[in-house]
């Protein structure tokens, strides 16, 4: 397997109609980075069958500056990461990879695509220092790899680093890192419905609106109306 034979393999899946859907979703805004016009849904078949792709070649991979074939290489990282059988060397080099090669992954989908797979699972049982070293970068898109790698701490009811992260990222000037916050402490918020009122209770008047209204989601309508009502006192 090579990044040559996955390349051409997802050109037969060519559309030229995925092009203006594929430009609503991209927000990297690098001035470099192409469309190849393959529904994602191809692009994620693809990956499952280059899933025991090399680390070499998926780094050739992220050196493309077409979209779908960096979200290919993206994929294949995580069906890796997220395989019970690879070892814990082989997870240690994907997480290093993701992270050496995060200027490659500059869109909030290819951070949703690996991030809990690949440093969020491998950091289960390890310090989580690089988390919070992240939610501080200049970046956006490593800001959004701190908080969306806690879902996987989260689906281990273990949410402290969810709201930690969150409290860094809480007046973040980015929306597609504000949107992230929200959607993770909502989730985290699942888990112990407490800690997430508290931390509403706190943020509610100053976090910007899409935080408050992901964070709301799912809350039910009185909690709901007593939290946007507290958000009209600011």
């Amino acid at each position: 397997m090579t990044a040559a034979k996955f390349i051409e393999k997802l050109s037969t899946f060519r559309n030229e109609k995925e092009t203006d859907k594929v430009e609503k979703f991209f927000k990297g805004n690098d001035g470099s980075t192409k469309h190849f016009r393959v529904k994602f849904g191809d692009v994620f078949k693809t990956a499952e069958e280059f899933s025991a792709l090399p680390l070499e070649e998926i780094n050739k991979l992220l050196d493309n500056d077409f979209y779908e074939v960096r979200m290919g290489a993206v994929s294949i990282m995580s069906f890796q990461a997220g395989n019970k059988k690879t070892s814990e060397e082989k997870k240690k080099e994907l997480f290093d990879l993701y992270l050496q090669r995060h200027d490659r992954l500059n869109n909030w989908d290819f951070v949703d695509r690996g991030a809990r797979n690949i440093i969020g699972n491998y950091l289960i049982d390890k310090p989580r220092n690089i988390l919070y070293q992240l939610a501080e970068s200049e970046d956006p898109w490593e800001r959004r790899t701190a908080v969306v790698s806690t879902h996987a701490f989260i689906r281990k009811n273990d949410i402290e680093d969810t709201f930690k992260i969150a409290e860094i990222l809480v007046h973040d000037p980015h929306e597609l890192v504000n949107k992230a916050v929200g959607s993770w402490i909502r989730e985290a918020g699942k888990k112990n419905s407490k800690r997430l009122y508290d931390f509403l209770d706190q943020y509610a008047k100053t976090m910007p609106a899409a935080t408050f209204s992901y964070a709301i989601e799912k809350l039910d309508p009185e909690m709901k109306k007593q939290f946007k009502e507290l958000r009209k006192e600011k």
